[in-house]
């Protein structure tokens, strides 16, 4: 928030994970310096929670925290409004209200967006046209598929908060179908530890039904029922009381899915769970098991052959991860099943599929590349290095070796403990962390054999071949290979870095040649080494023409 540039970052964390104590500090050190805070909010219920939340944190500071929602009075929006106007509301939470042109700010600091995903595109883009200079810190558990697609490809920062809260235990997510036994059982012995039960049901028609039917079933229960149609005054009452412990179920549609927090609630129904989205699901999960008691989350579905095959998908992701902090990678399914959406335009899912993501992902850097040395584009940028950190971070340069870069079975034998270190691996990027997880291997494992040697030196070489400008490079036979860009009229031939190749080449002609490479789009222009024995080599070699530069 103190850097010369807006900061425009996202924070995934799993519901209960924390993110509202991140906003409630970054709002805190923006009112502190005289800033104004909006923070904005998916329903009516959120924003009065959120405002309960930050008024008891801040009652100590000088700090005067404001909501609007749809039931204030029009007489208290008028006067919220105009004390925000004159800066004299210091926070201001709400709801799609805060993004009508009626809602003026005196000094507006910091945009705080509370699940991201709950908005559509036309509701963040008016807001960010409040102020070009407003820092937006956006929270989300199961960011939508395009708003992940910005932070994977470097378009904003992203944070994740992976640290669960202690003692805290995964919700046991089961699909079933819709039996009175089950209910029966579920709600009695939620009863019997003194918990409680939500009952999500997105109909208002038969939620009373609903009630009645677990009235019946378990008579000792007291029962509430909750819905956006209700009188503002009367459903704010109602899921206060079930926040009190006055009520043992709750039967409401989705407007308890965003931020409600009873702890004491362990159990959730969701009824016909296939029509609703992956998202919605795990932040309806997430509203039980927020103590240290195990939750049960039952997902009541018809039968499987009645159902679309992306529903089916969804289900079997949301039982496949239910593990604490699985918001993310259900987030990254999401973007699988449904595609990132147009970055610019108003979709915010799908398009993708239509080419397969590799080849989206080749193209969105192809893109970036040529735009880099774009003077209107330069301007986006303090520095060379800032710019070169968005570049390194899209470019991806691909190895072809026979040589084996892994880590054996023979050495380690566990196969999810293998692939949990393979993606560590890829989350590294210094050479001061790569030499800590050798030594970390080494420890736990005993002596690197070659093949992993090879590995970790093939991941100094991706960063090396970036350096020098390749886009793919070759290991066959003792031969290596490095393809300079395809295009002849690329700007990287204009560079100094290509100079100081060719210059090093042409006094070390021992150590490698230049050679032209003919081929249907024309002739490719690459780097070539013999007698190569291990990836070591070639990084010596990659090192000194780097520092010879």
């Amino acid at each position: 928030m103190e850097a010369d540039t807006v900061m425009d970052r996202l924070v995934c964390g799993d519901v209960g994970f924390g993110k509202t104590e991140v906003a409630i500090r970054a709002a805190f050190k923006a009112a502190t310096d005289g800033k104004q805070v909006a923070v904005l909010v998916p329903t009516t219920i959120l924003a009065f929670q959120h405002y309960r939340s930050f008024k008891e944190r801040l009652k100590d500071f000088p700090v005067n925290v404001a909501y609007v929602n749809r039931f204030r009075t029009a007489k208290q929006k008028s006067e919220t409004l105009d004390a925000l106007k004159n800066g004299k509301v210091d926070i201001i939470i709400g709801t799609h209200q805060l993004a009508s042109s009626s809602v003026k700010f005196k000094d507006l600091g910091l945009l705080i967006i509370d699940e991201e995903h709950k908005f559509g595109v036309s509701v963040k883009d008016k807001l960010k046209t409040l102020k070009n200079n407003v820092d937006t810190l956006t929270l989300t558990a199961t960011p939508i598929p395009r708003t992940l697609q910005f932070s994977l490809m470097a378009a904003r920062d992203l944070s994740v908060i992976k640290t669960p809260p202690p003692n805290r235990q995964p919700v046991d997510t089961q699909l079933i179908g819709f039996s009175e036994e089950i209910l029966r059982d579920a709600v009695s012995y939620e009863l019997q530890r003194d918990g409680q039960v939500y009952f999500i049901n997105n109909r208002i028609e038969n939620l009373k039904d609903i009630a009645g039917l677990i009235q019946r079933l378990v008579p000792d229960a007291r029962v509430i029922t909750g819905h956006g149609q209700m009188e503002g005054k009367q459903l704010e009452k109602n899921v206060l009381d079930f926040m009190e412990g006055k009520y043992d179920v709750l039967v409401s549609t989705t407007i308890v899915e965003s931020g409600v927090d009873v702890p004491n609630a362990n159990t959730i129904f969701i009824n016909d769970a296939q029509r609703f989205g992956m998202a919605d699901l795990h932040q309806m999960r997430g509203r039980v098991g927020r103590s240290n008691r195990k939750a049960f989350c039952y997902l009541i579905t018809p039968p499987y052959d009645m159902m679309t095959s992306d529903a089916r998908k969804r289900l079997e992701a949301i039982e496949q991860f239910s593990d604490l902090g699985s918001g993310f990678q259900i987030a990254m399914k999401d973007l699988e099943i449904r595609g990132a959406g147009d970055l610019l335009g108003a979709e915010q899912s799908g398009f993708i599929n239509e080419m397969g993501f590799e080849t989206y992902q080749k193209l969105m850097q192809e893109a970036l590349e040529e735009l880099k040395d774009d003077a209107d584009f330069e301007k986006l940028f303090d520095n060379e290095e800032d710019r070169q950190k968005l570049f390194k971070s899209v470019k991806d340069v691909n190895i072809d070796t026979d040589l084996e870069l892994m880590l054996p079975d023979f050495y380690i034998s566990n196969t999810e403990e293998r692939l949990l270190l393979y993606q560590k691996i890829a989350e590294i990027t210094n050479e001061a962390d790569l030499h800590q997880f050798e030594l970390e291997l080494i420890d736990r494992f005993g002596a690197l054999p070659k093949e992993a040697v090879n590995l970790l030196k093939s991941v100094s070489l991706k960063w090396l071949a970036a350096d020098i400008g390749f886009e793919k490079i070759v290991m066959k036979n003792g031969v290596f290979l490095g393809y300079f860009p395809g295009n002849p009229q690329d700007k990287f031939y204009q560079t100094d870095r290509f100079r100081h190749i060719i210059n090093y080449l042409t006094r070390n002609p021992a150590e490698a040649q230049l050679k032209e490479k003919s081929g249907k789009e024309g002739n490719q222009l690459m780097m070539r080494k013999e007698k190569v024995k291990n990836v070591d080599e070639v990084n010596i070699l990659l090192k000194a023409i780097i520092e010879h530069n």
